[in-house]
């Protein structure tokens, strides 16, 4: 049983690596389409600490909604293992933990966007992304508080998503 798992362990680690890796992608080509007229890549290059702080929060935003995620399946693999993994149900409690997971990830690039799209309209005495290009870590540092105060409360919602799946 022991060997089991630690098997079983094992999946859920790399299945974790895999939907964070790409989850990390996605939140960061999708930080490239809402900031159109700014390259972070080179903005990093040139030491923009403004863009660094807003890249490193969209990273942290999107790591604490696929943890959720990943807690949530392990929570289906556990149910699977306590069912038989090949049983109708057993599949069914893995295919909906992963179903839940892919649908945090997109929650959370999801409200993001939305959010930090909000607050360049709401905010209309400051043109945040240009300030960003200019370095300016003070906007940078009110974007991060929104961008990760999101991904806090999506993380609740996929906690709620889990505990009424599984």
């Amino acid at each position: 049983m022991l060997l089991v798992n630690a098997a079983v362990g094992l999946v859920q680690l790399i299945i974790a690596i895999i939907f964070a890796v790409i989850a990390l992608y996605v939140g960061f080509w999708v930080l490239g389409k809402i900031t159109k007229e700014i390259d972070e890549e080179k903005e990093l290059a040139k030491g923009n600490v403004a863009i660094g702080v807003i890249v490193a929060a969209v990273f942290v935003a999107i790591a604490i909604v696929v943890q959720s995620g990943v807690s949530g399946l392990s929570v289906g693999i556990g149910k699977a293992a306590s069912l038989g993994f090949l049983s109708v149900d057993g599949i069914l409690a893995i295919v909906v933990a992963l179903i839940q997971l892919i649908l945090g990830i997109v929650l959370a690039v999801g409200a993001i966007y939305l959010a930090l799209n909000i607050l360049d309209k709401l905010t209309t005495g400051i043109k945040e992304f240009e300030e960003l290009k200019k370095g300016n870590v003070a906007v940078a540092l009110e974007m991060a508080g929104v961008i990760i105060a999101v991904a806090v409360i999506i993380q609740s919602g996929v906690i709620g998503i889990t505990t009424a799946l599984l």
